[in-house]
């Protein structure tokens, strides 16, 4: 278990040699002490990453592919540890750090295969008077500031196009689950990443040092994950250097539930959409809208499955529902639960915290009120809340009354279903199904959830500039 920062492709303590505790939501204990970055550490990091570039941006395609792969096999290989580094760290239970495994290895191998596809463009002008080239070339130095809910995934949804495209890489994971992050960073190390190509900085205080590498003018791209809140900072941070930024922010996804819906492919799917990852999940469900003529069955199925969910520590394979990821997060939810009882919802079934651990129940709430606090603020727990509707248009009104537009989801007769899906103002829009992630998929939001796409084709594009030559006809 690596607990040390990673600069120039070495291991190495922080230069002040302090450390900051990272703990078992399940149980409370500490697992392991964390090396902090301080600004030297950081200032270090973005050196190394420089002077790589130009090496690394002149490696052949086909090599940056190679090393993708290989770090894909070696994922593959060791499935075990890299779940159960997940499950100790984040509070998740098994099945869902396996199926994140699985999800965030797909990302090296599907950019070891567009590494060697990056596209360019040759043409003759309308005048004849020049041939004109388009060519892409890597951006450069990319920082890649990643979230704890998803601290596999999220990492390599960003490492592997930034190192497709041929530019090297800052990962300053979530101070909640570094231990994830530096094993990945290691698997790209044991793959052939050359020295100062992948480095690996936690700093404190985050937002500070953060803002100091961005003000290098080295750094020309910065890839977040995380909230709306500390992306419109980061935003602002950018515009100093006029630093290419990506954001994937916020989501409060609406799930709709039309009069026309088979109710055993909507729980199923609605489950998914909501209990995945236990709820943390910006794309998680966050506010069903069901049809009256459909909203007492819906409902009384969905107490029905919720009842069949098992909470437990992850480690115990046969829990469906871990922990969340600390007792501040668990008693987050819990307001928010309370807040919409106060406000005049129905708790249908759960709404119990854990004595011990960061555990919350599966909970279902009925009546609730759009726009209470529960249904415009992000929930990021197994917390599902239902609105009752009957007209289609008022649905769809309700659904984009919010800031975000991320995720959403339509459940209904197919061709109603769609007709409202292309209503809806979300990035990505799932319609009979309860996820849509999928490395060969541009992954990404409108309005303040974010800006730019991950994965599919046009991830590797945010990692690229285009550089217009003319040549003589």
């Amino acid at each position: 278990m690596n607990t040390d920062l990673f600069i120039a492709g070495e291991w190495r303590p922080g230069s002040d040699g302090r450390r900051f505790a990272v703990t078992d939501p399940s149980d409370l204990s500490t697992i392991a002490h964390f090396a902090v970055a301080t600004e030297a550490d950081c200032m270090a990091a973005v050196d190394a990453a420089s002077a790589a570039q130009p090496g690394w941006a002149a490696t052949a395609p086909r090599e940056r592919s190679e090393i993708l792969r290989r770090a894909f096999d070696i994922l593959t290989a060791e499935a075990e540890h890299f779940t159960t580094l997940m499950v100790r760290e984040n509070g998740k239970s098994w099945p869902d750090a396996a199926a994140e495994a699985n999800y965030a290895k797909e990302f090296f191998r599907w950019f070891a295969e567009e590494a060697v596809r990056i596209p360019g463009d040759y043409r003759l002008s309308p005048a004849g008077d020049k041939r004109i080239i388009v060519d892409r070339q890597p951006i450069g130095v990319s920082l890649l500031i990643t979230p704890w809910n998803f601290p596999a995934a999220m990492a390599t949804r960003k490492l592997a196009p930034a190192l497709a495209a041929g530019c090297t890489t800052i990962l300053k994971p979530a101070r909640e689950t570094p231990l994830t992050a530096a094993y990945v960073v290691d698997v790209l190390r044991r793959a052939g990443v050359p020295s100062g190509v992948v480095n690996l900085v936690t700093p404190v205080p985050t937002g500070p040092l953060v803002k100091a590498m961005l003000d290098r003018p080295e750094v020309r791209k910065l890839s977040f994950t995380g909230s709306t809140e500390v992306g419109r900072d980061l935003l602002h941070a950018c515009a100093d250097t006029v630093v290419s930024p990506s954001m994937e922010l916020g989501g409060n996804a609406p799930v709709i539930v039309l009069p026309g819906a088979d109710l055993d492919e909507t729980v199923a799917g609605a489950l998914l959409a909501k209990m995945r990852n236990g709820g943390s999940a910006c794309t998680a469900a966050n506010r069903f809208y069901v049809h009256s003529a459909v909203h007492d069955e819906f409902v009384a199925r969905m107490d029905a499955a919720l009842a069949k969910v098992s909470v437990g520590p992850g480690l115990d394979r046969a829990n469906d529902l871990g922990a969340l990821v600390s007792v501040a997060e668990r008693d987050k939810v819990a307001s928010l639960v309370d807040g919409a009882l106060a406000d005049g919802a129905t708790l249908v079934r759960g709404g119990q915290s854990s004595v011990e651990g960061a555990f919350y129940d599966a909970t279902l709430l009925t009546n609730v009120r759009h726009g209470s606090t529960v249904t415009i603020t992000e929930i990021f727990g197994p917390v599902t809340t239902v609105v009752r509707f009957d007209d289609v248009d008022e649905a769809v009104r309700m659904a984009n009354d919010t800031i975000y537009g991320l995720m959403a989801y339509v459940f209904g007769a197919e061709r109603e279903a769609i007709a409202v899906a292309r209503r809806l103002e979300a990035g990505m829009v799932a319609v009979n199904r309860g996820v849509v992630s999928d490395p060969a998929a541009p992954f990404g939001g409108v309005k303040q959830s974010g800006l730019g796409r991950e994965g599919g084709s046009e991830g590797i594009l945010e990692f690229l500039e285009e550089k217009y030559i003319a040549l003589t006809a």
